[in-house]
């Protein structure tokens, strides 16, 4: 069944407003960073105030995620201060925004970060001026601490999410075929990070094919297995399989080191990176500013905010791809286009609950559960002893 979103945010609330223990006090809860509203003004091309001022810098840069304010750190980093970042939310950091309590920090989205190999050169410039990566050693306390992972599956837990309990031959022989094949696109450096140094002509065929076919041709119908790959796609993608490239579904896998031992994390999940940015380029950033018009112009660019013309020579715009239609003049519409967006829950816990004999960890995912799982934010704590804590689902 097909739900609008209209009707889903209306039964969220209400689950959220009315949910309640036994005789205990109701779970208090509400919605954030709930910015549809304004992007619905874009959406619908709604009128805005023409300018009543003009400011010139001479660079603008539009929107305030994670590849917006590393954007700004560059500059910073070069010297370069004459610029200004414009954010339409009253927090930076897109789906690295983060929240705190009286007990943590708490991611609202992206929760970790792969550790980066040799190659990722700009990455770990980055991590090594924010004190992560300090003489090619990584920081053991942003590394994740053990436990990680667990899967709950037959009714107990295991370590790690790959499901190993209960396999057959049939299961482990295709768990096995998909690691050996991914090993060799690993191989191949054409699924390297970043993506400029490894993408060619040569793989471009697994675009026009799905996933889950390209699965089906490797003589993959292990339900197991199927749920795992099906995970990997939800998890990164947004996706099921069957809607995921071939080329993006082995890239989950290929791109990563095979032997890192991360990922990185905190408590605040990748908040912790947008914390770090903010205190470098704090000043250049604006937020509250949602940018409604861009147009190019003989001299460079003219990027309207509420009532302020902001005119540049140069722009920098790494907003979502959907939004660029509806912002920059003359810019093609996208067609066959698909946005995923995240859907999280913070859930303050005063207690514990029982964890069936199993240690808790850092990541949580139950077999065929349609949430993704969910992340503890304590779980990178060095206290002793834990008895509330902020558990993220996704």
């Amino acid at each position: 069944m097909k739900v609008g979103r209209r009707k889903f945010l209306g039964a969220g609330s209400a689950a959220l407003v009315g949910l309640s223990l036994k005789s205990d006090r109701p779970i208090a809860g509400s919605f954030v960073n709930d910015s549809f509203q304004i992007g619905h003004m874009l959406r619908d091309r709604a009128s805005f105030p023409p300018a009543k001022r003009v400011e010139r810098f001479p660079v603008v840069i539009v929107g305030g995620g994670i590849a917006e304010l590393r954007a700004a750190w560059r500059l910073r980093k070069r010297s370069f201060a004459d610029f200004v970042l414009l954010e339409m939310n009253p927090q930076a950091g897109g789906n690295a925004r983060w929240g705190e309590n009286e007990i943590t920090a708490y991611p609202w989205a992206a929760h970790y970060v792969p550790v980066p190999g040799p190659k990722a050169e700009y990455v770990r410039e980055l991590f090594a001026d924010l004190g992560v990566l300090r003489d090619g050693q990584w920081e053991e306390r942003y590394l994740c601490f053990a436990p990680q992972e667990r899967l709950f599956l037959y009714g107990r837990w295991q370590d790690g999410i790959e499901p190993a309990v209960g396999l057959t031959q049939k299961n482990r022989d295709q768990f096995q075929r998909l690691e050996d094949l991914f090993a060799k696109f690993r191989a191949s450096g054409e699924f390297t990070i970043p993506l400029e140094l490894g993408r060619t002509s040569k793989f471009q065929d697994l675009d026009r094919l799905s996933f889950s076919d390209w699965l089906q041709q490797q003589g993959c119908d292990s339900r197991l297995v199927n749920w795992y790959m099906n995970y990997a796609c939800r998890d990164d993608y947004g996706a099921l399989a069957k809607d995921t490239s071939a080329w993006a579904g082995i890239h989950y896998f290929s791109s990563r080191e095979s032997e890192e031992k991360g990922p990185l994390t905190w408590p605040e999940g990748n908040g912790w990176i947008t914390r770090r940015l903010l205190e470098r380029v704090g000043e250049n950033v604006r937020t509250n500013e949602m940018v409604h018009r861009i147009v190019e112009t003989k001299r460079g660019f003219s990027v309207f905010s509420g009532d302020t013309e902001f005119q540049s020579e140069f722009l920098i715009f790494a907003a979502p791809a959907f939004l660029a239609p509806y912002l920059i003049e003359r810019f093609p519409r996208l067609h066959d286009f698909v946005y995923s967006p995240w859907l999280t829950a913070n859930l303050t816990l005063e207690r514990l609950p029982d964890s069936r004999g199993a240690e808790p960890t850092w990541d949580t995912v139950f077999l065929d559960s349609p949430t993704l799982g969910y992340v503890d934010a304590t779980h990178q704590s060095l206290r002793s002893y834990i008895d509330r804590t902020v558990w993220t689902f996704y």
